[in-house]
């Protein structure tokens, strides 16, 4: 029997991490956590006044989200966290070596009419611009797959699983030794 993946969905706000997230969980059989549950009250604070977060916010954030999937390893899961430099998903990897990130990607004019058409999410269509300049795309060396957000949910998530299926089986962890 396959091992599930810890997979991290990740991409600029507005990719639909939200949705897909959880459709995914739901086709793979295992729990899903919502990255922005994990933010502290400051950060949220911060986003909705218009302001983006900086390294430094983020950490409190990101080791909160590596602890739930260092947690999952083995067992399988999936969060939804922006994860948008190669630094911040270093982190995320070196609290759960086994995960696999799954990048949401679309062009910034499609992503716009997205978080326009949304209601009641702390982050403001301004910061867009911020979140771009800001992300780094998967590398060659990352474990992970990066996937179109044209189409509806079902689709997106059909995509995802699919290329997520396509991946190498999560090594095991080491037994501690005694």
């Amino acid at each position: 029997m396959r091992t599930p993946h810890v997979v991290v969905v990740m991409g600029v706000a507005g990719t639909g991490k939200t949705t897909v997230g959880p459709l995914l969980a739901a086709r793979l059989g295992v729990p899903y956590a919502e990255g922005d549950e994990f933010h502290p009250p400051a950060n949220i604070a911060k986003m909705s006044a218009g302001t983006p977060l900086d390294d430094a916010d983020r950490l409190p954030w990101l080791d909160a989200i590596g602890d739930w999937a260092q947690k999952r390893t083995g067992l399988g899961g999936v969060v939804s966290c922006s994860a948008l430099k190669r630094s911040y998903r270093d982190r995320l990897r070196a609290a759960a070596p086994g995960l696999v990130f799954l990048h949401l990607s679309g062009s910034r004019e499609l992503i716009e009419d997205r978080m326009g058409h949304r209601r009641g999410h702390f982050m403001p269509t301004a910061l867009l611009d911020s979140q771009f300049a800001t992300l780094e795309p998967l590398a060659a060396d990352e474990a992970g797959v990066t996937v179109d957000v044209t189409g509806g949910p079902e689709e997106i998530t059909a995509r995802a699983a699919g290329a997520l299926g396509d991946l190498p089986e999560p090594e095991p962890e080491p037994e501690p030794v005694e």
